[in-house]
């Protein structure tokens, strides 16, 4: 049940993106963030298939991801960027607003939801946020920014070739609405806590290792039972809280976890090499 509604939701998320390209952004020659915004300039520019273009860019990152972050998360972006191509040759390129702010308004919108609910399931719609969690893994700073300063050099590069500044701006509108709607749905750059009880300790411990993620052992005992158990405490963000849950659920579905938010982690955060 948990697999088809997952399925689901890539399908839904590839649909929503490969909408709000075709009816709102590429019929007024607008950019999205990331890949996509480069696949579309080069479209722009050269008649070539932005879909296709899209998916070929894609693929070096996936690669890369494969190895930096883990099957699972690569395997759901995968599936996304591949049925967002293919949408994209089926779904008219039409405008259904004729007013450029619009399309910008209302395609950030719908980018922004088939992306945010991608990501809440562990994955992604490919590109720049690929990038960015492989650098944040490694670096402790806002996954946003980094994502922003990467499209404001393809926005630029948009203005200063096609002479129109208009479209740079729009551009930009769209992409700050984008990147607002999937905030509200999924992925800030907040710290969470994690404890954990649970009777499997080294297996879960084993898998957080691999992530790679540092893990706390403590040793605790029931108030009521007077039993001794082990309680794991690891820091993460909720960018990988999806896959933290999964790991847990996988290895002890009996165990008992307290996710609390983290106001603020003093000392290294760095995850070990």
């Amino acid at each position: 049940m948990k697999k088809a509604l997952d399925v689901l939701i890539i399908l839904v998320g590839a649909l929503l993106v490969a909408v709000g390209f075709n009816m709102f952004l590429i019929p007024h020659q607008l950019l999205s963030g990331g890949v996509s915004g480069i696949a579309m300039i080069i479209g722009y520019f050269t008649d070539y298939n932005i879909g296709f273009l899209y998916l070929l860019f894609n693929m070096p990152l996936m690669i890369w991801g494969l190895i930096s972050i883990g099957k699972r998360f690569i395997m759901i972006s995968v599936a996304s960027v591949v049925l967002t191509t293919w949408m994209m040759q089926i779904i008219p390129m039409n405008f259904v607003a004729k007013d450029s702010m619009l399309g910008a308004v209302f395609g950030g919108v719908l980018i922004g939801i088939g992306s945010g609910i991608t990501l809440r399931i562990g994955g992604s719609s490919g590109g720049f946020d690929i990038v960015g969690l492989i650098l944040t893994r490694k670096y402790d700073f806002p996954l946003g920014t980094l994502l922003s300063s990467m499209n404001g050099i393809v926005i630029v590069a948009l203005g200063y070739f096609k002479d129109n500044w208009d479209l740079a701006l729009f551009s930009m509108l769209a992409i700050f609405i984008s990147g607002k709607t999937v905030d509200m749905i999924h992925i800030r750059h907040i710290k969470v806590t994690a404890f954990i009880v649970t009777k499997h300790k080294d297996a879960i411990i084993n898998k957080l290792l691999m992530i790679p993620r540092g893990v706390t052992l403590i040793k605790t005992e029931g108030a009521y039972t007077k039993q001794q158990h082990d309680m794991l405490m690891t820091v993460t963000t909720r960018y990988e809280l999806v896959e933290l849950k999964r790991i847990i659920k996988e290895i002890d579905p009996k165990a008992f976890v307290n996710i609390v938010e983290t106001v603020g982690v003093v000392g290294e955060f760095r995850k070990p090499k």
